[in-house]
């Protein structure tokens, strides 16, 4: 959470949000520069992420096969933006291929590894490329171009449909996008072929990862020691998941899986599921056009169609786990590449019900949702070149200029509230809570704050739902 201070007075105060509402707030959002004092644009930026090290860096990957690398300050400059990673030379460049994903390793504050997924030329024949390269020692702004570990190849029978997105579960194996190959329709049936890596959610393990054996099989993947079927394969019978994302507080993978003619679809992916493609387009039948095979088909969270004007290309998005949206806070937030259409999925695992709520119209094309090491939520605008975020003015403020560090939490919070506050000086504190009209409805003093910060707790159960103020005074 973010504080305004007027140190004069020796008193912090920000937002909290108690039982939000669902829908509350939402119609506040705005978009906005995430980076306004940089004048350089990315040059088709299709991922944001960070390396989870702490270092409070964010990356840019550019679909020519370039990795920028800067502070995840508001106020940074170009000269604090530098090349992380150059490979320009060995990318297939064209609409769908590029370099298209980067997920740095679960350890790389130790091994300094971190993987790509790019397009490339291979004696005639274009190639998908999983690769593992590795940050310098002396400088982690700068990656050694010739580390590379070329970890997994599959050729691509078309230039379209490549998804793309590389990233880390929980369980520490790497995930990994394939679309189906391209043309259109899914002419090899790639999507319902277990015997190719393509139209799949692929999962392996890169721990050990070596020349001679690059990856290994995680012993819990579906398809291991079944005939003619590739164990890489977690799930199947996708067309094109332009971004997968996995929850950081549920380990649930989202998938966005863009369409053929008439339909886009959200996913929730599952250990050996299968979501249908070539068969059905979202929730209709696609090949054959009529009595299409049902059983054993997953249907997507939501689908969209074509026809209603929403949108024609589905960017998969985040579960958004930040703070400074709290209205947003455990929805997945997507888009629309083509029409700039940004929504968020309220997802009940229970009823499987889903309520999908219209956001905004964003001023360009999504390539990309992106998240940094606090959670909060970026957005890649694939012409303008710009880093974007969503605000909410409800909750803007500066952080404070004070030897003090401020924890509200949870936010939002449910019966209770706990404060925890470190200072460089002892004394008492109190906390107020005031309703947005200014009435105090609650508060709390401690008589003594202490240095290692032991957190306190306010007893909130009795408080209607709604957004409230705190004032801290120490």
């Amino acid at each position: 959470m973010n504080f305004s201070v007027r140190c004069a007075n020796r008193f912090f105060q920000g937002l909290f949000l108690l039982f939000f509402a669902q829908n509350a707030a939402t119609q506040n959002l705005r978009v906005a520069d995430a980076f306004p004092n940089l004048t350089l644009l990315f040059d088709r930026p299709v991922e944001f992420t960070h390396a989870g090290d702490f270092s409070d860096r964010v990356f840019v990957v550019e679909q020519p096969g370039v990795i920028r690398v800067f502070p995840n300050n508001p106020n940074v400059t170009d000269a604090q933006v530098v090349t992380f990673l150059d490979i320009r030379p060995q990318i297939v460049l064209g609409n769908e291929t590029g370099l298209l994903g980067l997920a740095f390793d679960p350890a790389f504050p130790t091994n300094r590894h971190f993987y790509v997924y790019y397009t490339r030329n291979q004696n005639g024949q274009l190639q998908s490329v999983v690769s593992r390269f590795t940050a310098s020692a002396g400088n982690p702004n700068q990656a050694d171009p010739a580390s590379e570990l070329v970890l997994l190849t599959f050729d691509q029978p078309f230039a379209n449909h490549n998804g793309g997105k590389i990233t880390f579960g929980p369980d520490g194996f790497l995930y990994i996008a394939s679309g189906d190959g391209g043309s259109g329709g899914d002419p090899l049936n790639a999507g319902q072929d277990l015997n190719t890596l393509l139209g799949k959610i692929l999962r392996i393990d890169v721990r050990q990862a070596t020349a001679a054996i690059p990856y290994a099989i995680p012993p819990g993947n579906p398809f291991i020691n079944r005939p003619n079927t590739r164990p890489e394969i977690f799930a199947y019978g996708l067309r094109n998941p332009w971004k997968i994302s996995i929850d950081r507080l549920t380990g649930q993978i989202w998938a966005g899986d863009v369409g053929q003619n008439l339909r886009e679809e959200i996913d929730l992916i599952v250990r050996g599921g299968n979501y249908g493609w070539r068969f059905r387009e979202g929730r209709v039948c696609y090949n054959p056009a009529t009595d299409c095979p049902t059983e054993g088909l997953i249907d997507p969270v939501w689908d969209y169609t074509h026809a209603s004007g929403d949108g024609r290309s589905v960017t998969g998005g985040i579960v958004y786990r930040g703070e400074l949206l709290p209205s947003l806070y455990g929805k997945y937030v997507y888009g629309d590449f083509a029409s700039g259409n940004i929504w968020a999925i309220t997802y009940d695992t229970t009823s499987r019900t889903t309520t999908n709520e219209f956001l905004l119209r964003f001023p360009g094309n999504i390539s990309a949702f992106g998240e940094a090491q606090n959670g909060e939520m970026y957005i890649c605008n694939y012409i303008t070149g710009r880093v974007q975020v969503l605000r909410d003015p409800l909750v803007t403020a500066a952080e404070p200029n004070a030897p003090v560090s401020i924890r509200i939490f949870p936010n939002p919070a449910n019966d209770r509230l706990s404060v925890e506050v470190k200072g460089s000086q002892t004394g008492p504190v109190a906390v107020r809570l005031y309703d947005v009209q200014g009435r105090l409805v609650h508060s709390v003093r401690q008589e003594r704050l202490s240095n290692n910060g032991q957190p306190f707790t306010l007893d909130t159960g009795d408080l209607p739902p709604g957004l409230y103020v705190y004032r801290l005074e120490a």
